[in-house]
């Protein structure tokens, strides 16, 4: 039984909000009409039986009458005798007892009306057939169970037409909201009665009101933050060029080698810094031509200094090669800093991988996808975690893809989906 309501569950579960709601109303419906059709039933069984009761008990005193009157049954009279052998025992020992009463047997084959009375020590008694009452009763249950099921399904109907506008607003409440959570932060649901405008309580309203202020408060902060990045970024630009050339000027020494590394990392991450903020701007203007990928992609692993390798038909694609080119030195200067062993460029098709031999990308990096200033993982190595970062949105730019996975056998692959030409 525990294991028939838990499947029961699992399939309401698994059904829409209009279905579910349907198919509630179509539950209590049912119990309604199945209450109301048994009162009904048992109402006409009592009519019935009172009028079949009433029948025969006059005809028993017509009977009476007559046998009072010749001193026997009349031979019209089919269904009246005495000490009938078949007639039921209750009603023989009431009759005995002195007592006129009446027995109504409708569950057998054959249902009949009996009526009894005494005479002397014997029962006079009579037995009227209840077929015609019995087909009667046969089809008003007929009737109430087909009216029942047009009620239940009517109001199936009607549950799920009041219910499939709530549905669909929902269903836009939650399209909106993943919107937002891919990162389009304009979107909104704009209800068309926003809540506190109407009388009573609109729950749906309530809540695209709170999805919309949640996604106001979330693009003013993000705008906040990416305009103090591009602020902070900028500020420090200038004078990081002049620290940048007086580094240039010292006299060489390995303490002048540290200060030349040092700078020379602090203006790469501001430079990146800067780069982010163009892509969260949404400023960044793509030129996009048609170049052949494999020579492409060659040329520009061959200034990362990585061997690169191309399988099968070369392909053209629509993309911008100095963006195409920014994307691949940051996957590969991200698996020269956190992976091991050679750094692969692998061309196949308008795909291009880029694969090292190190312990491979986190689960959570492959889940949630790279986050700023987060390797995902020590053993990854340190870093900003911002090559990842503007490889991505570079990627978005040129309507090309970036897939991270590791490989069956070690190691962490990167491959860029471009857009055919």
């Amino acid at each position: 039984m525990r294991h028939v309501l838990r499947r029961a569950r699992a399939g309401l579960n698994s059904l829409g909000l209009r279905w579910k709601i349907a198919a509630l109303l179509a539950v209590g419906c049912s119990v309604v009409a199945v209450g109301i059709g048994l009162l009904i039933h048992q109402a006409r069984l009592d009519q019935v039986s009172q009028s079949a009761r009433s029948g025969a008990t006059a005809q028993l005193v017509r009977v009476r009458q007559l046998y009072a009157l010749t001193g026997q049954v009349q031979q019209d009279d089919a269904d009246a005798s005495i000490d009938d052998p078949n007639l039921p025992a209750p009603l023989r020992a009431a009759a005995l007892a002195g007592k006129r009463t009446t027995y109504l047997d409708m569950s057998s084959d054959e249902p009949a009306v009996w009526a009894a009375r005494p005479i002397g020590h014997q029962v006079l008694s009579i037995r009227e057939s209840l077929h015609e009452q019995a087909d009667e009763m046969a089809d008003f249950d007929q009737q109430l169970m087909a009216s029942g099921a047009i009620v239940v399904g009517l109001a199936a109907l009607g549950g799920a037409g009041l219910s499939s506008r709530l549905s669909r607003e929902l269903r836009s409440a939650a399209a909106t909201a993943r919107r937002i959570s891919q990162g389009d932060l304009d979107a909104r649901i704009d209800h068309p009665r926003p809540a506190g405008t109407g009388r009573g309580k609109d729950e749906v309203a309530e809540l695209a009101t709170a999805v919309d202020t949640m996604a106001a408060s979330l693009q003013r902060r993000l705008v906040a933050e990416q305009r103090f990045t591009a602020d902070v970024a900028h500020e420090l630009r200038t004078p990081l060029t002049g620290l940048y050339t007086a580094a240039e000027l010292l006299p060489p020494s390995r303490p002048t080698e540290l200060v030349r590394d040092r700078v020379g990392a602090l203006r790469t991450l501001t430079e990146d810094l800067l780069e982010i903020a163009r892509l969260d701007a949404d400023v960044e203007k793509p030129d996009l031509a048609v170049h052949p990928l494999g020579s492409l992609v060659e040329c520009a692993a061959e200034r990362a200094g990585v061997p690169c390798e191309s399988v099968g038909t070369p392909v053209f694609v629509r993309t911008d090669a100095r963006r195409l080119e920014r994307i691949l030195d940051n996957l590969v200067g991200n698996a020269r800093k956190h992976g091991a062993g050679s750094v692969q460029v692998r061309v196949e098709g308008a795909v291009v991988s880029v694969r090292d031999h190190g312990p491979g990308f986190p689960e959570r990096l492959l889940e949630e996808g790279p986050r700023r200033f987060q390797t995902g993982a020590t053993e990854r190595g340190q870093g900003t975690g911002l090559g990842l970062t503007i490889a991505f949105g570079q990627a978005q730019v040129i309507g090309a893809q970036v897939a991270l996975r590791n490989a069956d056998d070690g190691g962490a692959v990167a491959e860029v989906q471009l857009p055919l030409a």
